[in-house]
C-alpha cells in the first residue's frame, strides 16, 4: 500500500496538525511556567534598581548583579520607601517596582494619567532616589534606572537596550 504524501491535501492536513500540536504544547508550557516567569521578572527589576544604587557583586574584572537568592532581602535592606507618582498625587506602595513604565507611557498617550515609581534607598549613609527611565533608541527602546542624590545629581545607573524583542544589558555603571 502506498501513501499519498505528494498531494496538497496531505500537506495541508499535516501542517494544520503540526500547528495544533505545537501550539497546544507552547500554550501549556507558557501557562504552567507563568509563576516562574513573573518571579524572575520581579527579581530582575529588584536587581536592576539595586545595581543603579551600587549594590552589586562587582570586582575589578567583572560587572555582576546581586545574586537571585538574596535579591529580595537586599532590596528590603536598602530600599526604604517605594513611592507611586500619579499626576500630582504621591502615595507609598510596597509593590511600586511592579509598575510597567512602558504600559504607563501608552496610557498617558491615550489621555490617561500614568503612574511612575520612585524608590528611596540608603547605602553607606547616602540617600539615593532611583527612578526608571525609558526612551527611544536608534532601533528600539532604551530603558533603565538612574540613582540620584537630593540635588538630582546622578550617582549611578543601570541601562538596558531592547533590540527587536530581545533584551540586552548594554551599560552598567556606577559613577
Amino acid at each position: 500500500m502506498s501513501k499519498k504524501t505528494d498531494s496538497n491535501s496531505y500537506t495541508m492536513i499535516f501542517a494544520i496538525g503540526m500547528v495544533l500540536v505545537v501550539g497546544s504544547l507552547l500554550a501549556y508550557l507558557a501557562s504552567s511556567l507563568k509563576p516562574n516567569i513573573d518571579e524572575n521578572k520581579r527579581i530582575e527589576k529588584q536587581q536592576n534598581i539595586l545595581y543603579a544604587m551600587g549594590v552589586n557583586e562587582n570586582d575589578a574584572s567583572s560587572a555582576s548583579f546581586v545574586s537571585t537568592s538574596v535579591a529580595g532581602s537586599e532590596f528590603k535592606k536598602y530600599i526604604k520607601q517605594q513611592l507611586v507618582i500619579k499626576g500630582a498625587d504621591i502615595s507609598e506602595d510596597e509593590k511600586a517596582y511592579l509598575i510597567d513604565v512602558k504600559k504607563e507611557k501608552s496610557k498617558a498617550k491615550n489621555g490617561g494619567v500614568r503612574r511612575l515609581p520612585l524608590f528611596i534607598g540608603e547605602k553607606d549613609g547616602k540617600t539615593f532616589y532611583v527612578a526608571p527611565i525609558r526612551g527611544k533608541g536608534l532601533w528600539d527602546a532604551i530603558w533603565g534606572y538612574v540613582a540620584m542624590d537630593k540635588r538630582e545629581r546622578p550617582l549611578g545607573c543601570y541601562l538596558g537596550i531592547c533590540c527587536h524583542g530581545s533584551k540586552y544589558d548594554s551599560t552598567r555603571s556606577v559613577f
